[in-house]
Order: C-alpha cells, then structure tokens, then sequence
C-alpha cells in the first residue's frame, strides 16, 4: 500500500481492522506520524478513515499489543517511543502468568500504591482519580452496560490512584499489568454480585484515598484485590480456561 499525503483518507470497502492498523503502521513508518504524536479522536479518525469505530479500536489493540502505539485513558492514543526499553512489555510473552502470580503481583503493587496516594494528597492527581471513578461509577450503574468500556474504565481508575502514588516506575509497571489484563484476560464482572461488590470496592477505594487515610485505602485496596482474586479462581474451578478469568 503506497504512503499518501493524508494517511486518514477512507480505507477500500470491506477494510477491517488488520487493514486499519496496517494503514496507521505505514503512516508511522513513513514518519506521517512521528514518535508522541497524538492521533485524532477515536470518532473523528473513524469518520476520516471511513470505518466503524469497533473496527478501529481492534486496530489500536492490535498496535498498542505490537508496541507502536500508546493508549493513554482519558488523554488519546499516542505513537510509541521505539527508543524507550519494551523489555518489560514484552517479558510478558515470555512465559506464561498464572492467576495467582498475577493478582500476587497486583497486591504487591496496587495495595501500597493507594495508601502512598492517599497520603501523597497531590490535589491535581487526586482530581483526575474522582474523575476516574465517577467515569467507571457512571458506567457500571448504567442500564444498558458496555462491558469492554467498563473493562477499560476499571482500568484507567486503578492507573489513576497508582499514578497519584508519585512513583513513575510503579505508573510504568501498573501500566503493563493493566494492559495484560485489558488484552488478555475476560472481566469477571458479569459473575452474579461481582459487579455490586466492585463498585462498593471501588467507592470505599476512592473515599480513604480522597480522605487521606492510608490505613483504610491499603484496607480497601487489598480486600478488593482478595475479592477479584476469589472471583476469578472460582471462574477457574468451575471449568473456564484461565485467559477467561480476571477482577
């Protein structure tokens, strides 16, 4: 596919997101869009390349996954750094995480992380948590829930309160933890009463973390992790592959 002028002009009829993220690839390889470049609004960029935008978030999966694209909740989807080290992205792939490793690893991370935020009481980050949560609050109260949306809210709302903890290698970290769990795991908010008790956890999370009170945010933290974790083993037990289980 030759480069054009305008990398957005409408994809052939019958395109589909390997098509989408190919035509992305090339503009990003030419230098069209160079390293930190922000592409256009999910909306804007579906219209101008004339596709769907489900169509369109596949793609950026698909590149965020191979490591050329960012995707950055609440701020866009960025053109990756290739000069920054992916060794900790692609270590992932290495080898293969059980579920224990991986809520072991949230608990190591996330449960000092919110009490750090709650005590770090940096106004401007923690403004961008209550934003975080009255997002995903919103989104899981609604009638008709989006659960890939949902997924990403939850996502974006930890990434938050890890983000106001004032450590960027543990923004970093979290940030890969939350993309595996985004790629390559299913939500188990759907299993009955997981989603209530996610969004009393996240509320009780928000609260100690806004209150300034660590002791109640690690409390909050950790009994949230406990309860995804209880979650998604018994989603195990009960006969699913373990890419089906998550928080």
């Amino acid at each position: 596919m030759g480069v054009t002028d305008d990398p957005w002009v409408p994809l052939r009829q019958g395109s589909v997101s390997d098509l989408i993220a190919e035509r992305i690839l090339q503009a990003i390889k030419s230098q069209e869009l160079k390293p930190g470049d922000r592409l256009p609004p999910e909306r804007e960029l579906a219209s101008r390349l004339g596709t769907s935008r489900p169509s369109l978030r596949e793609a950026l999966r698909s590149l965020r996954q191979s490591g050329h694209v960012d995707i950055k909740h609440g701020s866009g989807v960025f053109v990756a750094d290739p000069s920054e080290s992916h060794a900790l992205r692609d270590a992932k792939f290495a080898e293969e995480l059980t579920l224990t490793e991986l809520f072991d690893m949230r608990e190591v991370l996330e449960v000092p992380a919110t009490a750090w935020a709650a005590r770090n009481q940096d106004r401007e980050l923690l403004a961008k948590v209550t934003e975080a949560f009255q997002a995903l609050d919103r989104c899981a109260g609604a009638a008709e829930i989006d659960w890939a949306e949902l997924r990403a809210l939850d996502s974006a709302f930890h990434l938050r309160i890890v983000e106001a903890a004032g450590n960027r290698f543990l923004t970093r970290t979290e940030t890969v933890l939350q993309d595996i769990l985004a790629r390559g795991m299913q939500s188990t908010l759907r299993l009955p009463g997981r989603l209530e008790r996610s969004r009393r956890d996240h509320t009780r999370i928000h609260e100690a973390v806004i209150a300034g009170d660590p002791v109640a945010a690690r409390r909050a933290a950790k009994a949230h992790i406990d309860g995804a974790r209880r979650a998604a083993l018994k989603h195990l037990r009960d006969g699913h592959p373990a890419d089906e289980a998550s928080g």
